[in-house]
């Protein structure tokens, strides 16, 4: 699988555009998602654009929770692409576009190896691929906390990395089993994750590719 960080207030790639939030691309089972929209839809455009990323090309939008910087360049998004699925959290409502709106409650398979955390808290969902490696998990801020995310995919797999927003997440031994953790956007103690698990760490930022 691949994973393209598209939108993120860190810079990999200094010949793209950074700003508040998250977004990701991710290529996988044939399947190809855009993980949250940024803040901004014309910054997420161009991001794409100078990637090449075709917005047509994308089969499912994931959405983790409706705050700004996760949703800002959603409807902008949708201008350019009417078929892809969107998935959100149960209590995220008022998307009126003609693309088809799923609503998740509790761990779900969407495809073959692709699986959501559903509404966690109240608040947000994550997302999980599986490989041979094992889960990789998408998270968008992960307010209800990492452990809390990963407990929720667990009767999927065992996670084998982690990539996006940890927020104020400090318990750290919760990453003592993860293989690979990318920590993005709104992490807080990324400089104390990479100093903990050099081996394990990924530096992130908007530009950044990730295979596993």
């Amino acid at each position: 699988m691949k994973i393209t960080i598209v939108y993120d207030n860190n810079s990999f790639n200094n010949d793209l555009t950074t700003d508040w939030g998250f977004a990701s691309v991710i290529e996988t089972n044939n399947r190809k998602i855009l993980f949250d929209t940024g803040g901004s839809g014309k910054i997420l455009l161009q991001n794409l654009i100078d990637l090449n990323i075709d917005p047509s090309s994308i089969d499912d939008i994931v959405i983790s929770h409706p705050d700004f910087d996760h949703i800002g360049g959603l409807a902008t998004f949708l201008l350019l692409n009417e078929t892809a699925t969107i998935h959100i959290p149960i209590s995220f409502r008022g998307i009126r576009y003609p693309n088809e709106v799923k609503y998740y409650d509790k761990p779900t398979k969407i495809y073959e190896n692709i699986y959501l955390s559903g509404e966690l808290d109240k608040r947000e969902q994550s997302l999980a691929i599986k490989t041979e490696k094992g889960l990789v998990l998408i998270i968008g801020c992960g307010h209800p906390g990492v452990e809390k995310i990963i407990n929720s995919v667990s009767e999927f797999g065992d996670v084998f990395a982690i990539v996006g927003g940890l927020h104020g997440f400090k318990k750290f031994d919760v990453l003592k089993d993860i293989n690979y953790v990318c920590p993005t956007h709104c992490t807080k103690y990324i400089d104390k994750i990479h100093s903990l698990y050099p081996k394990k760490y990924i530096e992130g930022g908007v530009g950044k590719i990730i295979e596993l």
